[in-house]
């Protein structure tokens, strides 16, 4: 074969390959031009479709110039359509800054400002209980010195006199509450070494007006024997033995027999010296107890129980306070004191007639120490539902509770169960040191831990039940000059 017609041949065979490459070629761009020209109709029929719709809506009108009329003015059938954000809760509340707490509403005490929302903070242990918000009125106050928590404690009673209610403070080692009880109308009675009046602790007391004859004598006896009892205990410092529990129970219902009121001198006579007695064990029982009780009547502590009243416990009154600041150097009359006051007030305080009452107890880590003081607030605490009473916890920290008793006693579980049965903790400024216990036995967030040495003078956290706020009390100026407990220490005079 010659070279041309082996080139002839290769062209043969070469031809038709190239052939069908540059057809395939073709086809590729045709079906390319096709795709494009429908995605072109289907973009030109999409906004025209669109350019239609706009018409449409431009075309359509769903108001009248003048308005929709009739109850249907300013509405319009056509719905609101926002875009879907999506953010943390840091940056959304930011953003929506006007949304907090809507408060415990209008009705009750005025206190001040809400932090948060700006609104009016306004409380009441009755009104929320009645209401359902709270099943406890009962209230914690705590903070440091100056913070503040005295004034709110008198403008939460003096606030609610105008509504019937009544304030009882059991025992007032400051003398604070002398000039409120005062300016309100009430009474405060001084006791103590110098002062004008004497207390009787077995006095019968303030009667319920429901009470029959045999229940009242019954009830009379048995307060009578309680606190005897509770007044051994605290100047012995331990409890009594069954024996001594006789001792104090024959000589109770022979002086009783003999005196129609009876006082607490005769009380010791007849424990030192029974006049049942035939063998002398009456006496050798009872020997401990009546030499604790005669230091009441005739040693350091006399003068203040050895004869009878002269004053009178007046339930009408708007506000009675027993001021104890003229004994705050003796702990042991302290707690004798607050023994007897309590027992004194107690009659009308479980007057379920005798309407809605505050109980303040101010300077509570002085009280706790004392198991009979102790008993006796842990009652009416969980009594006070029955009886309209909203007892006050005044105290400077959470950590006193911890010094009440040692850990595991009966002591350290009443003092909790006082906590425990205050659904209102109102916290005020606290030191650094206080912050890891505050917020454990509250069960206080990071932010609310956090917040509380930032508080100023009068704002405190407010914790009412599951429910937090902040809030700001604020004081009238006639208000400010009665409740100023800083005169001493600014007047330079």
């Amino acid at each position: 074969m010659t070279e041309r017609d082996e080139k002839l041949h290769t062209a043969v065979l070469v031809a038709p390959a190239a052939e069908r490459r540059r057809l395939r070629k073709q086809r590729r761009q045709a079906a390319a031009r096709i795709r494009t020209e429908r995605r072109r109709a289907e973009i030109a029929e999409a906004k025209a479709r669109a350019e239609a719709e706009r018409a449409k809506r431009r075309a359509t009108r769903y108001l009248p110039a003048a308005g929709e009329p009739g109850p249907a003015q300013l509405r319009t059938p056509a719905r609101l359509h926002l875009p879907r954000h999506q953010d943390t809760s840091a940056t959304l509340a930011n953003a929506y800054a006007f949304l907090a707490e809507g408060g415990l509403g209008s009705n009750g005490i005025f206190i001040g400002q809400d932090l948060y929302s700006g609104a009016s903070f306004v409380y009441d242990p009755w009104v929320l209980y009645a209401r359902g918000v709270i099943t406890a009125p009962n209230i914690v106050l705590a903070g440091i010195v100056g913070s503040g928590k005295s004034s709110l404690a008198k403008s939460l009673y003096t606030r609610s006199l105008p509504f019937g209610r009544r304030v009882y403070v059991p025992g007032d080692p400051k003398g604070e509450h002398t000039k409120v009880a005062e300016a309100v109308g009430g009474k405060a009675i001084a006791l103590g070494h110098g002062a004008s009046a004497r207390l009787n602790p077995l006095d019968e007391g303030y009667r319920p007006r429901d009470m029959s004859d045999a229940e009242w004598a019954t009830t009379v006896a048995a307060r009578r024997r309680d606190l005897i009892g509770a007044l051994a205990e605290t100047v012995l410092a331990r409890g009594l033995t069954p024996l001594e529990h006789t001792a104090i129970d024959q000589a109770l219902t022979a002086t009783v027999r003999e005196n129609s009121v009876p006082i607490l001198p005769m009380i010791v006579d007849h424990i030192l010296d029974p006049t049942e007695d035939p063998d002398g064990r009456l006496k050798e029982d009872g020997r401990l107890v009546g030499h604790a009780l005669r230091r009441l009547v005739a040693g350091d502590l006399s003068g203040l129980f050895d004869g009878p009243s002269t004053v009178r416990f007046d339930p009408t009154l708007p506000m009675l306070s027993l001021d104890l600041s003229r004994v705050t150097e003796n702990a042991t009359l302290i707690s004798v004191l607050m023994t007897c006051s309590s027992a004194w007030m107690e009659a009308a305080l479980l007057d379920p007639a005798g309407g809605q009452r505050w109980v303040v107890y101010d300077e509570a880590w002085r009280l706790m120490q004392y198991p009979s003081l102790l008993k006796r607030m842990d009652s009416q605490w969980r009594l006070a539902r029955h009886y309209g009473i909203a007892n006050m916890l005044v105290f400077h920290k959470l950590s006193d509770l911890e010094n009440v008793g040692d850990s595991g006693s009966a002591m350290r579980s009443l003092a909790n169960s006082l906590l425990a049965n205050a659904e209102t903790r109102i916290i005020y400024r606290q030191e650094s040191d206080q912050l890891g216990i505050t917020a454990e036995t509250l069960g206080l967030t990071r932010t609310e831990r956090q917040l509380l040495p930032q508080l100023t003078t009068g704002q405190g956290l407010w914790k009412i039940k599951d429910r937090a706020f902040v809030a700001q009390h604020q004081l009238h100026p006639a208000e400010y000059e009665l409740f100023d407990t800083t005169s001493r220490m600014t007047d330079s005079r």
